[in-house]
């Protein structure tokens, strides 16, 4: 007999979004880890920098302060202090929770596809009351790619260039937000196809994208 267990794409659309200054703004809770991580091993470390270029992997920042050798030791370790000193301050950006909702009254499914540390990311949907209906950490730039396809995402969400590039990479519609540490100018030469100003703007897209969305399935 042949199995029934057979995947049924969802009425709407699968989106992706980023979660660190797209969803979220962690910089308080970052900043927060960056300077007990500095009094704990003694290595002077600019927590007002750091946070300004959030995005890329937890290695690539520490490769700044901490010897080559050193770098995935100090990492496990930074992601170790993080739910102590990093959860409580964080804030939902404005629009996150309505993003969510569109993509999900509409019949799809919201994912959330970052770079931090997977367990951290879920810690940070749990305590804002954030309720994507996936979570994917530990993914970069085009990496994020294996995920969005994986999942079926016609479109990704975030706010830096490598956002952008990984839902190139996946097939799917860039949108970009420009709440992170690119500017619309750079989001657009990476070759983001939408630049909102804040996720506050997505549910009117994402409205207008599934009116051609839904004819295109049928």
């Amino acid at each position: 007999m042949a199995s029934t267990d057979v995947h049924v794409p969802p009425p709407g659309p699968t989106v992706g979004f980023d979660l660190d200054m797209t969803l979220i703004d962690s910089r308080p809770g970052i900043h927060a880890c960056y300077v007990a991580l500095a009094e704990r091993t003694g290595t002077p470390i600019d927590a007002d920098l750091a946070v300004t270029r959030l995005g890329p992997p937890l290695t690539e920042e520490m490769a700044n302060w901490f010897p080559a050798e050193q770098v995935e030791e100090m990492a496990a370790l930074y992601r170790s202090m993080y739910p102590a000193y990093a959860i409580e301050p964080t804030l939902a950006l404005s629009g996150a929770r309505e993003a969510i909702s569109a993509v999900q009254r509409a019949g799809g499914r919201a994912l959330v596809v970052t770079a931090k540390h997977e367990p951290n990311a879920k810690l940070h949907l749990e305590h804002l009351g954030l309720e994507p209906d996936a979570v994917i950490g530990d993914l970069w730039a085009e990496q994020k790619a294996v995920a969005l396809r994986e999942h079926g995402a016609s479109v990704y969400v975030g706010d830096h260039v490598g956002d952008v590039r990984g839902a190139r990479a996946a097939g799917a519609v860039s949108v970009a937000v420009a709440t992170g540490p690119c500017n619309p100018d750079e989001l657009r030469a990476a070759g983001a196809d939408i630049v909102l100003a804040d996720l506050q703007e997505f549910p009117r897209w994402f409205s207008d994208y599934c009116e051609d969305y839904r004819p295109a399935r049928a």
